[in-house]
């Protein structure tokens, strides 16, 4: 650990005020971080040949922030995702193959690629700088197109965490620059442009500003590798607040191959300097390489004329306006005409109790002031669009950045809104100057040098873009990374197709119903929420057939999710910041039930991961979480809140301000076992139990906090009540948004009132859940940034889980009782599904010595072999699980497997090397033909001859009967029977 005092300050969105806090506070360095997760050695875990299913979703992805494509054949690229890893196709997009996936990170900011050598260049740690922008360890090389991989270990670059951009010379392949971002939640000083000249063996930082601003972006002339420009970038981010912009940033020019840096954003040259300039992204035209473009997040505010009001325009006269009212008086509003209140009531959706009488009433009476009206709407969600920065501006210089000037008037409005550091991209072509590209929300493309624009967001294209190419050598063709995959278009935009064949979602949650066979639920980043049978399998043939698995039951950034098990059809379910709905699964019809604040209270404050939880026990129970707890006994129609302040925010003292919401409840849950036991726990690292159904609760954060202080504001990612044990109770915190990245998770058997750690031997790895198995009270689940690991003892000590799982965020797990399967919710790879009966038999046994667990009876077919309707379409085998037999081993050996019949006669054998742990063993049902007429001897008699007969693969199967399954290890035997028997 390293540590680090810290001062945020902040800009509140509304007031524009400026606050300081100093808070003392620990981030976990890179080399430690390094060194915990080389003790985590996927290959001897027990659990490591565990299989887990992949369930998709692919018609979704995940964010996208780079594409390289191979300049000699653009059927072939590379797409990079911000925490799916790093894919290849050479197909155009209708296939694509992982390449980055068992390395400690598998966040990218940005890649570069040699493609006459067949090297890549992958710079960790994305370069967007959101709430779910994982951290990187430095840079990755591989010299066999991403075959194998080499960590460019170098302390420094380790450091940088963000990597906004690679640029390799052109002629030198022992030469690059990188642009490094630096920490996202706190200050340092690796960061800036870094240069190599021995393929990365050592580095020089050429460029330093400060240590809260670092190097976005990255750019060479094309005619002149020693011209290079950069965007630096000040911007810091705490949990409750983003500083997005700052002196810091602004444009950098090297004439001397990146040594030397010379700043071309001054006074004089008419680029913006003032405290608002935030994310700018750069781009050149080897048509014109004097001709520089910078897109800029302009986060100063719009002077009040060029604002777009909250009110209509009747006669050119304003309508009532929230300004306006901010500055009335009781007596001037009730002057105000009840159709201009009754307007301004209707546009901004005020319940409907809130009339214009109500409401005139109030002020009359004194109980609310006009202000009122403007303080009920403070929802976050709303900030996000509303807030009235300049937003997205394009500067041109035609002089190699001595001079600036924007190419339109005003800014370009509705395309970053107030979170400009999300988009940052400008692409030119490169064989006309003005033709050009800037993305967000949606994309544009300017004919004119950017002087006019117009939407390319077409059909079947996600609204949210990152990453585009240009094809030099064919006009018109695109291709564009956003944050539903990859869409290409050959006719510059106006129609496009999607390239979503792989699972890289990235969800926020998971759950499952208790249908037969049961549903998985999710919500995804950017990408609503959806639903689906666990058994999906991925195929093409939905688009023949026009009916995807998956469903999509809401839109926005989709959130957690509850489903009523009476019907398995009513699912509660919510978008960013609490806008929660009831859902009838089958009509698609749907409520919208956030409760909501009386008018003349605070608003509530929802975090951007609402908590949901339905009662086990009364499933018309609903609670949510704001900054308080809510209650509905009616299905979400009323509510109730039943606690007050339940964060750090009810203390003015302890209160964050900021522009992100925050002093938020994250996370319910209610005892399975007891009616009325509630936990809940908070952002700011608060947790209550309330043991009479909310009438009271109790701090029992405080009672762990005594023995770790440094962990007061972890955020508490999850609160999970014990279903085997009344007492118990489990909590997760998270040190994320400190930059610290300790895996942190408590238990206590006694309401909270004492806590014991576990999971101490877990990696330096945020936890992002723990779930308890429903069958076994020793069997734990946990997810974290970049694993999924399982306990077999209640926590004393963890192993990773799943055979070739990727090093991918697990947000959420479901464990589903009546399959015994645990469904894992990755940010970055979509959705797995594991069968954790192998788990549950194995807590139980005795591991000091070897075994097989017990094998289901398998089912005869008499159509094993024999060819489908055609023979150009295979045969049918037994299905997986008929073919898997489970055995353990107390060590990694060389073993023999044997099948026997009843007479102990030896039908089939293999050899293979076992590893300590679970082993799956695959075998199809197949004897050989000798072992065919042993087997029809035996099961012969003297009135009714046997035979096994060849099936029309040429193969012999095993027929009905009685046979034993035998491990032979260190020359001892065991044995396990099982049975083949006939179809009922």
């Amino acid at each position: 650990m390293k540590r680090v005092f810290l001062t945020f300050i902040s800009c509140a969105l509304l007031s524009n005020t400026a606050f300081s806090q100093d808070i003392e506070l620990e981030f976990t360095t890179a080399q430690d971080r390094i060194n915990s997760q080389n003790k985590i050695n996927s290959s001897t875990s027990w659990l490591k040949n565990i299989p887990i299913k992949s369930i998709g979703p692919t018609i979704m992805s995940g964010r996208v922030v780079d594409i390289e494509v191979n300049p000699n054949n653009p059927n072939e690229f590379l797409a990079a995702f911000a925490s799916g890893g790093l894919w290849h196709t050479n197909t155009n997009g209708t296939s694509f193959t992982p390449l980055f996936q068992n390395e400690k990170v598998m966040s990218i900011g940005d890649i570069a690629v040699s493609w006459e050598d067949s090297t890549i260049w992958i710079g960790t740690g994305e370069n967007n700088s959101s709430r779910s922008s994982y951290s990187g360890d430095g840079m990755y090389v591989s010299y066999n197109m991403g075959k194998t991989w080499e960590h460019k270990n170098d302390t420094e670059l380790n450091e940088t965490q963000h990597i906004g951009r690679i640029v390799l010379h052109p002629t030198d392949k022992n030469t690059l620059f990188v642009a490094a971002l630096g920490h996202l939640y706190s200050k340092n000083k690796e960061r800036g442009i870094y240069k190599t000249t021995d393929g990365g063996k050592t580095w020089k930082k050429t460029l330093f500003i400060d240590e809260n601003t670092g190097a976005v972006d990255l750019i060479i002339d094309p005619t002149n590798p020693n011209t290079l420009y950069t965007a630096t970038w000040q911007r810091h981010r705490a949990a409750w607040d983003f500083e997005e912009a700052g002196a810091g940033s602004g444009i950098y020019r090297s004439d001397d191959g990146g040594e030397n840096w010379t700043k071309i954003t001054t006074k004089e040259s008419g680029f913006p300097i003032s405290e608002g300039v935030g994310r700018i992204g750069l781009a050149i035209s080897k048509a014109n390489p004097d001709w520089v473009y910078a897109c800029l997040d302009n986060q100063d505010r719009k002077p009040k004329d060029e604002i777009k009001k909250d009110g209509k325009k009747e006669n050119n006269k304003l309508t009532l306006t929230k300004d306006a009212i901010l500055a009335m008086k009781s007596e001037d509003f009730l002057k105000v005409s009840d159709a201009e209140i009754t307007e301004y009531l209707k546009e901004n959706h005020f319940p409907k109790k809130y009339d214009v009488a109500f409401v005139k009433e109030q002020i009359k009476q004194s109980k609310i002031e006009p202000k009122a009206l403007v303080e009920f709407l403070g929802d976050a969600n709303s900030r996000l669009f509303d807030t009235p920065v300049k937003g997205l501006e394009l500067y041109l210089s035609k002089d190699k950045g001595k001079t600036w000037q924007k190419t339109h008037e005003g800014s370009i409005d509705e395309v970053v809104y107030s979170y400009g550091y999300y988009f940052g991209q400008v692409r030119v072509s490169q064989n006309n100057p003005q033709k050009l590209y800037i993305v967000g929300v949606p994309i544009l493309t300017s004919d004119d040098g950017g002087k006019n624009w117009r939407s390319i967001n077409g059909d079947n294209v996600h609204a949210d873009h990152h990453a585009l190419w240009i094809n030099p050598k064919q006009e018109g063709h695109l291709i564009n990374g956003n944050d539903g995959g990859i869409n290409i278009s050959y006719n510059d935009g106006k129609t496009w197709s999607k390239s979503n064949s792989i699972p890289v979602g990235q969800f926020y949650s998971v759950a499952t119903d208790r249908a037969e066979p049961y549903n998985v639920y999710g919500g995804l980043q950017d990408n609503g929420v959806w639903t689906a049978s666990h058994q999906y399998e991925y195929s093409d043939s939905w688009q023949q057939e026009g009916n995807y698995p998956y469903k999509r039951l809401l839109g926005g950034d989709g959130m957690q999710v509850e489903i009523d098990f009476r019907d398995n059809n009513t699912v509660y379910t919510c978008y960013q910041f609490g806008n929660c709905y009831k859902i009838d699964k089958t009509t698609l019809a749907s409520d919208y039930i956030t409760p909501s604040h009386e008018l003349g209270q605070k608003p509530f404050r929802f975090n951007w991961q609402t908590p949901l939880h339905l009662s086990k026990h009364q499933q018309n129970i609903l609670y949510m979480g704001s900054n308080r707890v809510h209650r509905s006994f009616d299905q979400g129609k009323t509510w109730e809140t039943i606690s007050e302040d339940l964060t750090r925010g009810a203390n003015p003292k302890e209160a964050k301000t900021g522009d992100v919401a925050y002093n938020t409840l994250t996370s319910i849950d209610e005892s399975a076992l007891r009616f009325g036991l509630l936990y809940v726990g908070s952002d700011d690292g608060m947790v209550h139990v309330s043991k009479d159904a909310g009438y009271s609760w109790e701090n029992i954060s405080q009672n762990y906090l005594k023995q770790f202080p440094q962990y007061k504001n972890f955020w508490v990612s999850r609160v999970q009540a014990s279903k085997h044990k009344m007492e118990r109770v489990y909590i997760s915190l998270n040190g994320y948004r400190f930059d610290n990245f300790e895996s942190i998770i408590f238990v206590s058997n006694d309401f909270g009132k004492t806590w014991t750690r576990i999971g101490t031997d877990l990696p330096l790895e945020s936890v992002n859940v723990i779930r308890e198995d429903f069958k076994e009270k020793n069997l734990l689940f946990v997810g974290t940034d970049h694993n999924l690991y399982a306990s077999l003892d209640a926590g004393k000590s963890f192993m990773t889980l799943g055979k070739d799982f990727p090093r991918v965020a697990v947000h959420d797990l479901s464990v589903q009782p009546v399959a015994n399967h645990l469904v894992v919710g990755t940010h970055g790879r979509s959705l797995y599904v594991v069968d954790i009966a192998p788990l549950q038999s194995l807590v139980k046994m005795d591991k000091e010595k070897s075994f097989f667990l017990d094998k289901e009876k398998i089912t005869f077919n008499k159509n094993w072999g024999k060819t489908y309707w055609s023979k150009w379409f295979g045969n049918y085998e037994p299905n997986e699980e008929e073919q898997k037999f489970i055995f353990f081993t107390t060590q990694k050996s060389n073993v023999e497997l044997r099948i026997l019949d009843k007479n102990n006669v030896v039908l089939y054998s293999e050899k293979l090397e076992a590893n300590k742990g679970l082993n799956y063993w695959k075998y199809d049902l197949t004897i050989n033909e000798e072992a065919a007429k042993k087997i029809s001897k035996s099961l012969s008699t003297k009135e009714k001859p046997f035979i096994v007969s060849k099936s029309d693969n040429e193969k012999y199967y095993l027929p009905i009967s009685t046979y034993k399954i035998a491990l032979v290890e260190n020359g001892k035997t065991i044995e396990l029977p099982f049975e083949v028997v006939e179809k009922k």
